[in-house]
């Protein structure tokens, strides 16, 4: 499969082509990352404000074109997504200051804030333009420079979505080519930026494949795994708000968020009750025979059933035969087992959630200790329940480093129905063989240099208050190689469309790339 995904989308020339395109670009990149760390707060969040103010003006038309593009999602959906990864993002944070120092008479500390520089900044195909809005505006609240790479589904949109930013940046005072996207990606462009020793920091958001290939990449990097959220309803809780939350956050974009729910897991006490309760909510349960259609459907002898990804739950049931409600929000297959004998305990990127009665409270634990240990060790887990020593025995006892409580947790966990801070990079820490456990932030893109004076009280520490940028513009232009005075490599006068013809892949060549962003969950 990697083999052929390789030949499929290798169109960016000789070696010495593509990492001539990543020199001019990187180039740029550090011209204008040099620049940007010269403005103070104020020129900072002006142009912070007007990238926000632009991407959630063209919310609705990105998350309409991301829909025809990728073929799957929900535009209502993605525009919610679009629209939270703006101003509300950049509001959540605005308290914070990433640009002047920080000074503690008491410790006798001062603290420089030092931006990364140039952050080469991958992007899914399943959120690709809310993405793409979580690291640029992260990029800028930090006074980075951004190269963005698209997922090859979603590079059309993305690219123009990255263009309106780049503009709305530069009309506030931004450094030209402090945001720029790679039109063309391709796995060896890739490899070229991350590789390059101009790339300071990786910030990779996709399959295992990618966000591994970014950690060995000999560069620093942020990368995050894949999801397979378990959700526990106890006995202790609401039953019929529990169940509306699921169904709620299992249909949200046709569950193509990480953050969804896998695998739902329950105890008899709560199981009629909670069986109605799904109903109610717009789930329909399963008979033993469909889950049979449903689980030969999602998954084959070459791993997950790609066409099901971001699919609403009547399409799926129509494909597998079974009859349903047109109101059908998910699908809910009763399981007997958690392991990897059955498939349908992994993570399903579309509105399918598995159901699982254990004996008791104990073994309800255990089984959701097993799904993320199955896969998506350190991402997320949910649990419904009105007893707090068991919400602190399941958080506890499960390998994730949020666990959402009494909220729906493709948004919770993203910090968009909980307080947790809001993103679009979940971290998976040690358990996840990441490098951050927690939501990534602006703080993760910004080190920070320490003047420490001695410790005697006797010895003065001085006022360094106030001190610090004070640029107010206005910047020269960009030189074209992002070296004054210097001639770098330049990119072929017309780069090769991607494979599938002069107007670009095929749905299905568009679907095999997905599958290798999702290489992991394709495998039996």
């Amino acid at each position: 499969m990697e083999a052929e995904i390789r030949t499929l989308i290798d169109i960016s020339g000789t070696p010495a082509a593509r990492h001539g395109m990543a020199d001019m670009m990187l180039e740029r990149a550090r011209w204008a990352a040099t620049a940007f760390a010269r403005y103070d707060r104020d020129a900072t969040m002006a142009i912070v404000d007007a990238v926000a103010a632009r991407a959630h003006d063209h919310s609705a038309h990105f998350a309409e074109a991301v829909v025809q593009e990728t073929g799957f999602g929900v535009a209502a959906h993605k525009k919610i997504k679009n629209e939270l990864t703006a101003r509300p993002l950049v509001d959540f944070y605005r308290d914070q200051d990433f640009v002047n120092a920080r000074v503690d008479e008491t410790r006798k500390i001062v603290e420089i804030p030092r931006p990364a520089g140039v952050i080469f900044a991958l992007t899914p195909s399943t959120n690709p333009i809310a993405t793409l809005h979580f690291k640029v505006l992260l990029a800028l609240m930090t006074r980075n420079a951004i190269v963005i790479s698209p997922h090859p589904a979603a590079r059309e949109a993305s690219t123009e979505a990255a263009r309106a930013l780049s503009e709305a940046a530069v009309a506030a005072g931004a450094p030209e080519a402090v945001i720029q996207i790679i039109e063309n990606p391709s796995i060896p462009v890739v490899e070229a930026f991350m590789t390059s020793p101009r790339t300071n920091v990786i910030l990779a958001t996709g399959g295992t494949a990618m966000v591994r290939a970014a950690y060995s990449s000999s560069n620093p990097a942020i990368g995050v795994g894949p999801g397979n959220a378990p959700v526990l309803v106890d006995a202790s809780a609401d039953i019929a708000d529990a169940a509306r939350h699921i169904v709620a956050s299992k249909s949200f974009d046709n569950s193509v968020l990480c953050t969804n729910e896998s695998v739902l897991i329950t105890t008899p006490e709560a199981e009629t009750q909670l069986r109605r309760a799904l109903k109610s909510a717009g789930a329909y349960l399963c008979e033993e025979e469909e889950v049979d259609r449903l689980r030969r459907f999602l998954f084959h002898a070459r791993g997950f059933n790609i066409e099901a990804i971001g699919r609403d739950a009547t399409w799926i049931a129509q494909e597998c035969g079974i009859r349903v409600p047109s109101s059908t929000k998910i699908l809910v297959a009763p399981i007997t087992q958690i392991g990897v004998d059955e498939p349908l305990s992994r993570e399903k990127l579309c509105p399918v959630l598995a159901f699982h009665v254990a004996r008791g409270r104990e073994q309800a634990l255990g089984q959701a200790r097993a799904v993320l240990r199955l896969s998506g060790a350190g991402h997320s887990a949910a649990i419904h329940a009105r007893d707090e020593a068991m919400v602190m025995r399941y958080a506890a006892m499960v390998e994730a480093y949020r666990v959402v409580v009494n909220a729906p947790c493709s948004q919770g966990a993203a910090g968009f129905a909980t307080n947790l801070a809001p993103t679009f990079t979940i971290g998976t820490g040690f358990f996840g063989r990441s490098s951050i456990g927690e939501n990534v932030g602006p703080q993760h893109l910004v080190h920070w240099t320490r003047i420490a004076h001695n410790s005697d009280a006797d010895e003065p520490f001085g006022n360094y208050r106030g001190l610090g940028p004070d640029f107010r513009g206005p910047l020269p232009p960009a030189p074209a190689d992002g070296v004054p005075g210097q001639t770098r490599p330049q990119p072929p006068a017309s780069a090769a469309p991607l494979a599938g013809g002069i107007d670009g892949p095929t749905r299905d060549e568009l679907r095999r790339l997905i599958a290798e962003e999702l290489r992991d969950l394709m495998r039996k």
